[in-house]
């Protein structure tokens, strides 16, 4: 099981990607790179979150380990 900081280390990382890329989707969207930006930081936000409770679920669940 990964530890709470691997799994947050992993979140943020994740996220970052995940906002670059929002960002870019939300300027062609808008053509307003401070609205693509706010989109994407909303979404980056929940994201994260949920990523985190998902990872923390499924390092409980024993289902499809070799121990």
């Amino acid at each position: 099981m990964d530890t709470r900081k691997r799994t947050i280390v992993k979140a943020l990382i994740w996220n970052v990607i995940g906002l670059l890329t929002m960002i870019m989707v939300g300027f062609i969207a808008t053509g307003s790179f401070k609205l693509g930006g706010v989109m994407a930081a909303v979404n980056t936000l929940i994201g994260l979150s949920m990523y985190v409770i998902y990872e923390r679920v499924w390092a409980q669940v024993r289902w499809g380990r070799h121990v």
